[in-house]
């Protein structure tokens, strides 16, 4: 079943490729068009077939679409949108995969007439990036948050809704400011302590010179596999969230301080407690 005639993905790396390809396995998408910045990155989608056509220029790419992807770093979107909205034509939809959504989905409702901006944050992919890890699979089964307000166009959202639920996703609505605190937290905060903690551990030295990690087991690498995550797109994740990101460094280091005086003053009941709560709340994930 074709939804779209012609769509551009910006940013062809895992979320657009993995997208690309399940879009051409569904047959959701007439023609899809890929534009970056590495030309060579564009041309192994083309012979690979991920997409149809690449353009170098973006102007070029996003004409006479009728969907375009923003699959780029948070930072680059609202950019993009200002340099493509003078050449696309009316009644084109845009939306994105970032996991920030208000400062975006804020400018995007200024700049983008008709309220034909959607934003979207597939909850999928891992710590591996680029195009050699997309598959088309990658959406299935995984939640799509999207984020419209007042502004955004009833059909518009219909249409983004039909995109994800039609790569197998489930689809979820909230606004944008309860999306970055709950992302925030379950996702932001648990890449920032896992850099952090990788950082902390990967500086320390025995008296006799030797890396602690060299002795890590299973369990490290379980706790901080996320660290492995591109570290471009998380600087821009926490940048672009910043305030949740603040505040819930600051939840965390209360809980730390909490941990650590149970320590310093030996009280092994509440230590136990403290586990047992956490052992509990991860069942809930899990």
């Amino acid at each position: 079943m074709k939804l779209f005639r012609k769509m551009t993905v910006v940013g062809v790396g895992l979320l657009g490729a993995s997208l690309a390809k399940a879009c051409k396995e569904r047959g959701l998408v007439e023609e899809i068009v890929g534009h970056g910045r590495n030309r060579e990155n564009l041309e192994k989608a083309k012979s690979l077939k991920i997409i149809d056509h690449y353009c170098a220029d973006l102007s070029e790419a996003v004409n006479d679409a009728d969907l375009i992807v923003l699959c780029t770093p948070v930072s680059t979107i609202v950019p993009l949108i200002k340099n493509m909205i003078s050449e696309i034509r009316p009644g084109t939809l845009i939306t994105d995969v970032g996991s920030v959504k208000d400062p975006v989905v804020s400018e995007a409702d200024k700049l983008i007439p008709d309220g034909n901006f959607v934003g979207s944050h597939p909850i999928a992919g891992g710590e591996n990036s680029g195009l050699e890890a997309s598959t088309a699979d990658l959406y299935q089964d995984a939640k799509c948050i999207v984020t419209p307000t007042e502004a955004t166009n009833k059909t518009a959202l219909e249409k983004i809704n039909a995109l994800w639920q039609a790569v197998g996703m489930n689809v979820i609505r909230l606004s944008a400011e309860e999306h970055d605190f709950i992302f925030g937290a379950v996702s932001h905060l648990p890449h920032i302590v896992a850099y952090a903690l990788m950082n902390t551990l990967g500086a320390l030295r025995t008296k006799d010179d030797r890396e602690v990690t060299a002795f890590s087991g299973a369990g490290l690498k379980d706790i901080t596999r996320i660290a492995s995550s591109d570290p471009v797109m998380w600087r821009d994740i926490c940048l672009s969230n910043r305030k949740h990101s603040l505040d819930l460094i600051d939840l965390f280091q209360i809980k730390l301080d909490e941990i650590r005086s149970i320590i310093e003053k030996g009280d092994g009941q509440t230590l136990k407690n403290e586990f047992i709560a956490a052992n509990n709340y991860r069942l809930k994930v899990i």
